[in-house]
């Protein structure tokens, strides 16, 4: 049973008793479940994917068409994470689908990176934000437990973080994207500590050509520590 399949049977036994004692609804009360399959350690992709697309834990579930939850092999060598889903993720429920989608997947190709293969593609956030404006702390909040356990099931070698809002977010920091991009950071997660190299989101790209000798740069650092890794 899930956390929130809980929750909901929760709500049905307390109406339930109110009725058989005194006839009224009490207050609502907030009940904190974790699912079976988490609390026993069989957690899977599948089913954050699940959680993820139910979720209405803040404001941007109320306008979404598709939850966004994240693609690619299971066992990546990179996991690529992006600021938040666009209209034509929102519309198709994939991540990177769009123009900076079909760019980022030039990109990873160049260097022999592919989401069918060797890579997971996830977002901070699962749900498209109004007008694409920037994510509200609130709503990454809300977020970051899925993400944390894509993370933690993926345990991918590397992490490419595509843009300022997805890096700043994933390092606490308000540093702007061109002093965090052309290195490596250990990003460290529930234990795992993670190669972490940013770079500037595929989007930015076609909207400066200028940003594309630098990315490339990244890149090129990204694959050298693969094969390094590899021998």
């Amino acid at each position: 049973m899930t956390a929130a399949e809980k929750a909901t049977l929760a709500l049905f036994v307390d109406l339930a008793s109110a009725q058989l004692g005194s006839g009224y609804a009490e207050a609502k009360r907030e009940y904190h479940f974790t699912g079976d399959a988490e609390a026993a350690g069989t957690e899977s992709l599948e089913q954050v994917a699940a959680d993820v697309r139910s979720c209405e834990h803040c404001r941007l579930c109320k306008a979404r068409k598709n939850a966004v939850p994240g693609e690619g092999a299971s066992s990546p060598l990179v996991m690529v994470i992006g600021e938040g889903p666009g209209a034509d993720e929102d519309e198709t429920g994939r991540p990177f689908v769009g123009r900076a989608g079909q760019l980022l997947d030039k990109m990873l190709a160049a260097i022999g990176l592919s989401r069918t293969s060797n890579c997971f593609i996830a977002n901070v956030i699962k749900c498209r934000p109004p007008g694409n404006r920037d994510p509200q702390p609130d709503e990454t909040a809300a977020c970051a437990s899925f993400l944390s356990r894509q993370i933690q099931l993926l345990s991918p070698r590397f992490i490419l973080c595509a843009g300022r809002v997805a890096a700043q977010t994933l390092l606490q920091t308000t540093e702007p994207i061109g002093r965090l991009r052309g290195k490596f950071t250990d990003y460290q997660a529930g234990g795992l500590s993670i190669p972490f190299i940013a770079t500037y989101h595929p989007s930015a790209l076609l909207r400066d050509e200028k940003l594309k000798r630098p990315a490339w740069e990244d890149l090129k650092l990204l694959r050298s520590a693969l094969d390094e890794t590899m021998q």
